[in-house]
């Protein structure tokens, strides 16, 4: 997606849901900067449980992972998907193995 396009809204992620995710594993997640953009696949979309409250939604975890030894440090991101379109996103570093570096969404 190119900022150069008419401006996009962003998802509302108050009413995502892990199906909403689901269709999108193994794609492209880009975080954008000023000065560049970093691909990050989204690898896993896990359940967490159950609702806290009936009108709820079932809390859920995604995570994306990026380059080996990629830092950045926890914060809402701005992700952009073919699919999805533009996110907001905090994303926090939870691994870092030698194949990838591990990002993690909680929704709750």
């Amino acid at each position: 997606m190119s900022e150069e396009h008419s401006p996009a809204q962003i998802l509302d992620l108050a009413t995502v849901t892990l199906e909403t995710f689901t269709p999108c594993l193994g794609q492209t997640f880009e975080a954008v900067f000023t000065d560049g953009r970093i691909p990050l696949k989204l690898a896993e979309a896990s359940s967490l449980g159950v609702a806290r409250t009936p009108e709820g939604r079932p809390p859920f975890s995604l995570l994306f992972h990026g380059a080996t030894k990629l830092r950045l440090p926890q914060r809402v991101y701005r992700l952009e998907n073919t699919t999805l379109g533009v996110m907001e996103i905090f994303l926090v570093q939870v691994g870092d193995t030698p194949n990838w570096s591990g990002f993690e969404a909680i929704f709750n």
